[in-house]
């Protein structure tokens, strides 16, 4: 059979016919080239710590985490150990909150460590000896799945002082973390840490890819919360989205989540966005609830103005 016909090729004959689909599509006719689904300027996540009266309670326990975070419609969880502080290393546990996480349709993102020694303990041997501590965290987050491991900034001394000695024990347990493509963030938490200047110079000390922070809306204490964010925000692997209290219209009353997320975005950051409510009232489910019903509220207007 010829490969020409009416003078035409068939080659030059299925490019205009792809040519004239796309011309199709760009005047507003359908076309078989369907657009992607355009991507959401952050995604939500959901901390355990905002469900820590509950666990204290005894009327849930870490295993149910997840099918927590499914209930309030949510699909990624950021651990706490406190709650599961010696199954580190418990295969079969952390199996078992796998499956779960599978089985509700949920995905890892980091556990936030509160380890009894100091990464920044001025003795060097309590400095090394806090950094292998938190290596079993590490691995336990891999297995998870998860990206990170959130830690604390506490130490003893200077201001100087502490950020050296902060900056020397987080850079030992970033070098154990590297190969595991595991990160190491730092939440404001108090003390020092809670500056966002000197914790931005700690993250420029440090100066290794996988050592990051994990800006909390709360936290800040002395220091102005914007500018702490927007301090932190350069090296942030995460955000955690604190929340106290609402108004009838549905705002936070202490946190201002446009000018905070304005930051957040403007920073270029486009990940997870963790609820972490600490409220009093309402109860926990429905503070989260409230959390999240304003973060998507804040994305939509975000979205329709970018």
């Amino acid at each position: 059979m010829s490969e020409t016909s009416g003078g035409w090729s068939r080659r030059e004959f299925v490019q205009a016919g792809v040519g004239a689909a796309l011309a199709v599509g760009a005047l507003g006719g359908h076309s078989m080239l369907a657009a992607e689904p355009k991507k959401p300027l952050f995604e939500i996540s959901l901390a355990e710590w905002s469900f820590h009266k509950a666990i204290g309670a005894k009327k849930m326990t870490n295993l149910d985490f997840p099918a927590k975070a499914r209930e309030c419609g949510i699909d990624a969880c950021e651990y706490v150990n406190q709650f599961f502080m010696d199954k580190a290393k418990d295969e079969k546990y952390l199996k078992e909150l796998q499956k779960r996480c599978k089985d509700e349709g949920i995905k890892n993102v980091l556990i936030m460590c509160d380890n009894p020694v100091k990464l920044g303990d001025p003795d060097e041997k309590r400095r090394k000896l806090a950094a292998e501590d938190h290596h079993q965290w590490v691995d336990a987050a891999k297995f998870l799945g998860c990206h990170s491991i959130r830690v604390n900034a506490h130490s003893e001394g200077s201001r100087e002082e502490q950020a050296k000695y902060v900056a020397d024990g987080l850079r030992q347990l970033c070098e154990y973390a590297a190969p595991l493509k595991m990160n190491v963030i730092v939440e404001n938490h108090g003390g020092l840490s809670s500056d966002g200047k000197w914790l931005s110079g700690v993250m420029k000390a440090v100066d290794l890819p996988n050592c990051g922070t994990l800006p909390d809306f709360g936290n800040f204490y002395e220091y102005d919360r914007y500018q702490g964010v927007k301090d932190m925000m350069p090296f942030a692997k995460g955000v955690s989205a604190k929340s106290y209290a609402f108004d009838d219209q549905g705002n936070e009353t202490k946190i201002d989540y446009r000018k905070m997320m304005k930051i957040v975005l403007d920073a270029g950051y486009h990940g997870r966005v963790g609820i972490e409510w600490e409220g009093q009232d309402p109860d926990e489910t429905e503070g989260v609830l409230l959390t999240k019903r304003l973060l998507e509220k804040v994305r939509d207007e975000m979205s329709k103005a970018a």
